[in-house]
């Protein structure tokens, strides 16, 4: 049976997840070499930038995590009102 060449070659999305993992991969070793070249003052700073935006956005992600469960026990809690009190 022959593999369809085509199809791997053309298709838009394999080669968006590739690059995506490659990006996820080699990412981080580009960030830290680049932090490595920097002088000595700029690598404290830039690693505590680092951290800093981390913090940022890990405090994000639960802060909309929290939300959409909010947002769900309410959806919730609106269906139970109707099915308990029929109009």
């Amino acid at each position: 049976m022959k593999f369809p060449s085509d199809w791997l070659i053309f298709n838009k999305w394999l080669w968006i997840i590739i690059f995506c993992l490659s990006a996820i991969a080699i990412g981080p070793f580009i960030l830290l070499s680049i932090i490595l070249a920097l002088p000595p003052e700029l690598r404290g700073i830039s690693t505590l930038m680092l951290i800093f935006g981390w913090s940022i956005a890990a405090g994000y992600k639960d802060w909309v995590i929290a939300r959409r469960q909010e947002e769900k026990m309410q959806i919730k809690a609106s269906e139970n009102y109707y099915e308990e009190n029929p109009r």
